[in-house]
């Protein structure tokens, strides 16, 4: 895409054959409009002065391992043992005994 606000009817296209979409011809203009609408916003909120803004606290420091409003609270974070790729892989309806074979489901 080119600078803000300067999506082009080929960029639509692109992103589309990107995101596997199927855009008509009445679709595309709006799409067009839509992608320019986000980047104006987008540019608007990069002209916020946030240098006074503290950054944020991931939610583990937040938690701090007490329990949130529902009672829900953050396991320990334990290294443990997985489950054993041999088992796993017998168990499977078809592997080539690294990875899961599963039939084909997007046409292009």
């Amino acid at each position: 895409m080119r600078e803000q606000g300067s999506v082009t009817i080929d960029d639509v296209r692109r992103v589309a054959e990107l995101a596997n979409l199927e855009l008509t011809a009445e679709e595309e203009p709006r799409m067009q409009r839509d992608l320019n609408a986000i980047l104006e916003h987008i540019a608007k909120l990069d002209e916020l002065d946030t240098s006074e803004i503290p950054a944020m606290a991931q939610v583990g420091e937040i938690l701090g391992g007490v329990a949130d409003a529902e009672g829900n609270s953050l396991r320990a974070d334990a290294l443990r043992s997985s489950l054993d790729r041999a088992a796993v892989m017998a168990a499977a309806p078809e592997s080539d005994g690294r990875f899961f074979k599963l039939p084909k489901v997007i046409e292009r």
